[in-house]
């Protein structure tokens, strides 16, 4: 007679190689968190103010580069410049989907005080009740 041994089913889930891929996911969901970001160079004026409040949603930000051109940070070509209606347009629109959207200016040190306004006027002709200027702290002088 041949004894067969049949082995117990076990009712553990081994979890350990859950846990290596999760380490392996996080580190590169940290390497590459950084290189996500996407703009324009801008070199903001400094300024002693106060730092601006977080919110859930992502701010709309249409930033100015040194030779004046527009950009906007939502949307599939953050790094392409917009004419003043395209600019315009984008930013109704984005205000039709969240009026509670907070939109800021940044605007290159060296570019013409009169192309800052005239962003802002586009902001405020595509309904946006208040924008705000984003500078770089006077803590970063040094």
């Amino acid at each position: 007679m041949s004894r067969r041994h049949r082995r117990k089913v076990m009712g553990e889930i081994n979890v350990v190689p859950y846990i290596d891929v999760m380490l392996v996911l996080l580190v590169i969901f940290m390497v590459t968190a950084p290189m996500l970001t996407q703009g324009v160079k801008v070199e903001l004026p400094q300024a002693d103010s106060n730092p601006v409040e977080q919110s859930s949603e992502e701010p709309l930000v249409v930033s100015i580069n040194r030779e004046g051109k527009f950009f906007l940070n939502i949307g599939g070509e953050a790094d392409e410049p917009l004419d003043a209606q395209t600019l315009s347009l984008r930013v109704a629109a984005m205000l039709r989907l969240h009026p509670k959207q907070a939109v800021y200016v940044r605007g290159d040190d060296q570019v013409p005080y009169g192309r800052v306004v005239e962003a802002m006027a586009l902001i405020q002709q595509a309904g946006v009740p208040s924008v705000g200027l984003l500078t770089k702290p006077a803590d970063d002088l040094k």
